[in-house]
C-alpha cells in the first residue's frame, strides 16, 4: 500500500486554502493530492502531472469522482507548457516528492530493485529509449565511472566499472541480479563497513543517468518558480544527497535575489512513528519556500 511520506508536514507549509490552486509534480499514487484536495474546496483545484504512465493511470482509479482534479502524463520538465495548455492559473503552491512509489520498486519489474531479478531497465516512463542496460552494455568504460562517482558518490567507481567491461565482453548483463554479483566480486568484502547493500549506490546512479533525474530537477524548479503566483509555496521531497544539494542551493540563491522566502532553516525529516509505519521515508528531506 503506497503512503505518502511526510504528509502532514506537506500540508502545514502548503497551507492549502478554500479555492486555492496546487500543482503535484510527481504526483504518483496521489496520496498527497487527495489531501490538497479536501482542503481547498469547494472550487480550487490540482494539477497532477506524472511521468509514469501505469502510475497516472492508478492514480486516475485512485482519485476518482472530482472535477477539481486535471491529470496529465508528461513530466514536470514541461509544467510551463502543461500550465499554459490547461490555462491552470493562479497556481498558489506546487509539490514535488521526488521519492520512487513503491509499486516502482516492489512490482513495475523494471529493474529499480537490487533485492529482485528482474530485466536492467530502470525506465520511468517508456518513452525514454536509454535504459540501465545500453549503459552498462555499451557505455565507454570512462562514462560508466564517472556516473557512479558523480551519481552514485561510489568511492569504488573505476573498479565497478573494470569489473564491468570485463563481465560484459563476455556476455551481455541484461538482468539486476547479473549485476549485483559483479558488483559483490569487484566490492571488499566489508564494503562500506557492512552498513550498505554493495549495490545502493549503482543502482542510484544508473536510475539517475536513464531518467536525467539532476538536470531535470535542475529545471523543474527554475521552471515551477517562474510560474508560481506570488506568496505561493514550493515544497520539495528530495531523498538523497544530491537531490538536496540542488534543491538547497536553488532556494538559498533565490533567496539572496530577495525573489524567494526560505521557510524550513534545516530540512524536515520524518519522525520515528512516520519511519516505523514506512521504513522508505527514512531518509526523506523536506524544503519549502515562499515567492515573494
Amino acid at each position: 500500500m503506497h503512503i505518502p511520506v511526510l504528509l502532514k508536514e506537506v500540508i502545514e507549509y502548503l497551507n492549502p486554502q478554500p479555492n486555492e490552486n496546487f500543482i503535484d509534480a510527481t504526483i504518483g499514487e496521489g496520496g498527497h493530492t487527495k489531501a490538497i484536495l479536501e482542503k481547498n474546496g469547494p472550487d480550487g483545484k490540482v494539477l497532477g502531472i506524472e511521468v509514469d504512465p501505469i502510475l497516472y493511470q492508478k492514480a486516475k482509479n485512485i482519485i476518482h469522482n472530482t472535477e477539481r482534479l486535471i491529470l496529465v502524463d508528461d513530466s514536470y520538465v514541461n509544467i510551463e507548457k502543461i500550465v499554459k495548455e490547461k490555462q491552470f492559473q493562479p497556481v498558489n503552491g506546487i509539490l514535488f516528492d521526488l521519492g520512487m512509489c513503491s509499486w516502482q520498486i516492489d512490482e513495475s519489474k523494471r529493474g529499480f530493485s537490487y533485492l529482485k531479478d528482474e530485466p536492467l531497465d530502470m525506465r520511468f516512463s517508456p518513452k525514454n529509449i536509454l535504459t540501465a542496460a545500453e549503459i552498462v552494455n555499451f557505455w565507454k568504460v570512462e562514462d560508466l565511472e564517472q556516473i557512479l562517482r558523480d551519481y552514485g558518490e561510489e568511492k569504488y567507481a573505476k573498479r565497478i566499472a573494470l569489473a564491468i567491461k570485463e563481465a560484459r565482453r563476455k556476455k551481455r548483463v541484461v538482468g539486476t541480479q547479473e549485476l549485483v554479483e559483479i558488483l559483490k566480486k569487484a566490492l571488499p568484502k566489508n564494503y562500506d563497513d557492512y552498513r550498505l547493500h554493495p549495490a545502493v549506490r549503482t543502482f542510484q546512479a544508473l536510475r539517475i543517468a536513464v531518467n536525467n533525474e539532476l538536470e531535470n530537477l535542475k529545471m523543474g524548479l527554475t521552471l515551477a518558480f517562474k510560474i508560481l503566483a506570488p506568496q505561493g509555496k514550493i515544497v520539495v521531497i528530495s531523498f538523497h544527497s544530491l537531490e538536496d544539494r540542488i534543491v538547497k542551493f536553488f532556494f538559498r540563491d533565490n533567496a539572496k535575489q530577495n525573489t524567494l522566502k526560505i521557510l524550513t532553516k534545516k530540512p524536515i525529516t520524518s519522525s520515528q512513528e512516520e519511519i516505523k509505519n514506512n521504513i522508505r521515508s527514512h531518509s526523506a528531506k523536506l524544503r519549502a519556500a515562499i515567492k515573494l
